[in-house]
């Protein structure tokens, strides 16, 4: 991989899930360590690269409807290291002047989302920040700074295949206040792996994974559906509300019929 996506005091003994997930998407910003994690991953679940896959292709179909519904920036929290299908390419495929700030606390996908946004983005409407999503007031504070955002418009908040990497129950006092602050008429995207719903060959190969990321620098946890549902709050569900990333607005009967990674939409009432 290019050296300059590796900053100073990255951790390359342990595998990150941002680079794990890199890696399952079939990018290169993953190293050794990454790759041999991921390969053991497959071995407990055979279907790991295509639930990255259905969750990355829920992402894409969840900014396309904000976006086609009248939200053209977005506040990706948790992003990841830049791949194909990232937000703001396809935003720009609906709305040219669609806005995007990405944000993680991992220092090689800030850095390759940086060089990214350098050679095919625009300044005035992409911007990347490193930080950690739990830190509302600061995120948003240094979102809007950037100057890509505008606060007094609808904004689109992602919080995609992250939030299960973040662990205490104060998590989600912190999402609400991310509600608080986006203004009326912005929508919340989140998807998590849970384990409700979840039975058979299913369950077993979920909790290996689990334990398996228990020797990464990235643990993993679980919610259940009803706490996932209370991230929304009281925004309002679009159909087909939360289900399984791969139902979500997908008809395709060879979309992976899995339950152990569900997703939704849901906008903010009073715009």
């Amino acid at each position: 991989m290019d050296p300059r996506f590796l900053p100073d005091g990255v951790d390359l003994e342990r595998p990150n899930a941002a680079r794990i997930y890199d890696w399952a998407l079939g990018g290169t910003a993953n190293w050794a360590v990454d790759r041999e994690f991921g390969e053991q991953l497959v071995k407990a679940f055979p279907l790991i690269r295509s639930l990255a896959r259905a969750n990355r292709a829920f992402l894409g179909r969840a900014v396309r409807h904000c976006a086609e519904h009248g939200v053209n920036q977005f506040l990706d929290l948790g992003s990841g290291v830049p791949t194909v299908g990232n937000v703001h390419e396809i935003a720009d495929d609906v709305d040219g002047d669609s806005r995007c700030v990405y944000v993680d606390n991992e220092p090689v996908a800030v850095a390759h989302a940086r060089i990214l946004l350098e050679r095919n983005g625009d300044p005035a409407r992409h911007a990347v920040l490193g930080g950690d999503l739990r830190d509302a007031d600061d995120i948003w504070e240094r979102a809007i700074d950037t100057g890509v955002l505008d606060p007094a418009k609808p904004v689109a908040l992602l919080t995609v295949a992250v939030l299960h990497f973040v662990p205490g129950p104060g998590l989600a006092d912190v999402i609400a206040r991310y509600r608080r602050l986006l203004p009326a008429g912005s929508f919340y995207v989140l998807s998590h792996v849970t384990l409700s719903g979840v039975e058979g060959d299913e369950l077993g190969q979920v909790q290996r994974v689990v334990k398996q990321y228990e020797q990464s620098s990235t643990p993993a946890s679980f919610r259940d559906k009803e706490e996932i549902r209370g991230f929304f709050g009281d925004f309002d569900l679009v159909a087909p509300g939360l289900v399984p990333v791969g139902a979500w607005r997908l008809d395709d009967p060879h979309s992976p019929a899995l339950n152990c990674a569900i997703g939704g939409v849901a906008r903010k009432p009073g715009f």
